[in-house]
């Protein structure tokens, strides 16, 4: 494939920066990826496998020659990263992070960033329950969608640059506002990480259920609940702190709907318990028509394994 950029410039070589710079490599988009963690031994890491050409502990000695910088470290870290490489942003180039609230983001983020450069912040949503630079592989974007939230009076050759780089690395790519995009993300992906943290944080902590029946005895449903809660810590304790309003309005939502569904347990009321399940069950099959999951056994994820 044709060179996109002379050189890319990774800010956290965790699942998601790890992922890029294989693509990238195996794709040939850049000349030269530069890999910056404040790590030593993650940095150290990120060299064995070879993910980049350079490496830095300093982010802003990475991002010196850089046409492309990709930020990605947990949210609350996004404006100490952008106060760090500031002054030493190449005109011209783009600037965009991976973070999972777009709104936290801009506002920490913004105010440091110089007007020379392009900020299109975006956020791949793609990912596992595993994290660090082993994690990622070739293939985690392919017929994921990428959401970038662009700044009003954005360079549109920039954001169609930012565009063609992630469909290359094989996403589907959609423009949102920031605030819309952390209202959407709050309800698919943060409360039901939130959900299987805490329930699996409830099996845990009753003392009729020792540890050893809750593994032995894992059916399906909470075997799925501890994928969730298996992902990074300090990626979701941010998540939550920089996209609160948004999470404690769809937890609301969330505790009046449970509310109905306890009323309809606790008085038998079965016509509006299939009602609910039959509608839920349309979704699920929607999710799988949409290109996003599976129908085969298990979610299809024993065959869709990467290692």
């Amino acid at each position: 494939m044709a060179q996109q950029f002379e050189t890319i410039a990774l800010v956290g070589i965790g699942l998601i920066g790890s992922s890029i710079a294989r693509e990238v490599r195996e794709k040939q988009l850049a000349g030269t990826i530069v890999v910056s963690t404040r790590s030593a031994a993650t940095l150290n890491r990120a060299r064995e496998l070879g993910l980049g050409d350079r490496y830095a502990l300093s982010a802003a000695e990475a991002v010196k020659d850089a046409d492309l910088v990709v930020v990605s470290v947990p949210v609350g870290a996004s404006g100490a990263v952008a106060a760090e490489i500031a002054a030493h942003l190449k005109p011209g180039a783009i600037v965009t992070d991976v973070g999972s609230t777009k709104g936290s983001v801009i506002a920490q983020m913004a105010p440091h960033l110089p007007d020379t450069v392009h900020f299109i912040p975006g956020h791949p949503i793609a990912g596992t329950e595993h994290s660090g630079p082993d994690a990622g592989f070739v293939g985690l974007f392919r017929g994921r969608w990428c959401i970038l939230t662009p700044p009003v009076g954005a360079d549109e050759e920039a954001i169609a640059k930012l565009r063609l780089f992630w469909e290359t690395l094989g996403s589907m790519v959609d423009e949102m506002d920031p605030e819309h995009h952390d209202k959407v993300l709050a309800i698919v992906s943060h409360v039901p990480h939130i959900i299987a943290y805490n329930i699996v944080g409830t099996a845990d902590d009753l003392e009729t259920v020792t540890e050893s029946e809750v593994i032995k005895y894992s059916a399906s449903g909470f075997r799925d609940f501890t994928r969730l809660a298996a992902s990074d810590p300090t990626m979701w304790r941010d998540v939550c702190l920089h996209n609160k309003d948004a999470i404690l309005e769809m937890l609301a939502r969330f505790s009046e709907d449970l509310a109905y569904l306890q009323r309809a347990i606790r008085w038998g009321d079965g016509d509006k318990l299939f009602d609910l399940f039959t509608r839920t069950r349309a979704i699920r099959r929607s999710i799988i028509q949409a290109g996003q999951d599976t129908a085969m056994p298990d979610f299809g994820r024993h065959a869709m394994d990467p290692k």
